[in-house]
């Protein structure tokens, strides 16, 4: 899967995964990672997600990085906002308030960008990685986020027979698979995903687990 794959979603509007509402599952268990007041939150692969703007409204600065321009151009014209412009390197960094949106590779992020970074959101990276790609992403958050930073991470679990990703089903033992030698896990919450997700039904789905981790790196 290349970044044009999802350059190309953008560009056709096949963006089921946008949660036009924002996630409820973050506003139920932020709380429990215990971010800092005023901390900064890391957000990968945000595209134009409203949670962006919730997290800025409990105090946080927000730092985002997408791939897809037409995403970050959209975020900022649809809150009305004009956002200030520059570029690093391969990167187009785009600043309005208290969020930042890197817009490029996540693989090419400088680890600078997150030195300050207290706390991790996590709905749409995970799951839009293929497993070949999975590893890749996790041990790239562990070489640039700083050392005990928590992750709020949304999964999704289903069927793989049903269905070929993106979004990819990361189910429990994957996610430990993945962040298990690194971090404690803990389950906060999972719930029938199946019902909020009509565009994942029709594409033949008869059973979906939307999962809400806390991820707390473990003390060396």
């Amino acid at each position: 899967m290349t970044p044009d794959f999802w350059i190309e979603r953008w560009q056709k509007g096949e963006i089921g995964f946008h949660q036009a509402a924002g996630n409820d599952l973050l506003q139920k268990h932020w709380s429990s990672l215990g971010a800092a007041p005023g901390s900064t939150v890391f957000v990968p692969l945000c595209g134009k997600s409203l949670d962006m703007v919730w997290l800025a409204g409990q105090g946080h600065r927000v730092i985002g990085v997408e791939l897809s321009p037409l995403a970050v151009d959209d975020f900022f014209r649809e809150l009305g906002v004009e956002a200030d412009t520059r570029t690093a390197g391969a990167l187009v960094v785009r600043t309005a308030g208290p969020i930042t949106i890197w817009c490029g590779d996540i693989f090419d992020l400088p680890a600078e960008v997150v030195r300050e970074v207290g706390a991790v959101y996590d709905r749409a990276a995970l799951v839009a990685f293929p497993p070949s790609l999975q590893a890749r992403y996790a041990q790239r958050l562990a070489d640039i986020l700083p050392a005990g930073v928590p992750t709020l991470l949304v999964s999704l679990a289903y069927p793989q027979e049903e269905m070929s990703g993106p979004p990819f089903s990361t189910p429990l033992a994957r996610v430990a698979e993945l962040f298990g030698k690194t971090h404690d896990i803990s389950l906060y919450e999972s719930r029938d995903g199946l019902a909020q997700s009509p565009n994942l039904r029709e594409r033949g789905l008869s059973a979906l687990e939307e999962a809400a981790y806390v991820l707390r790196p473990k003390a060396a």
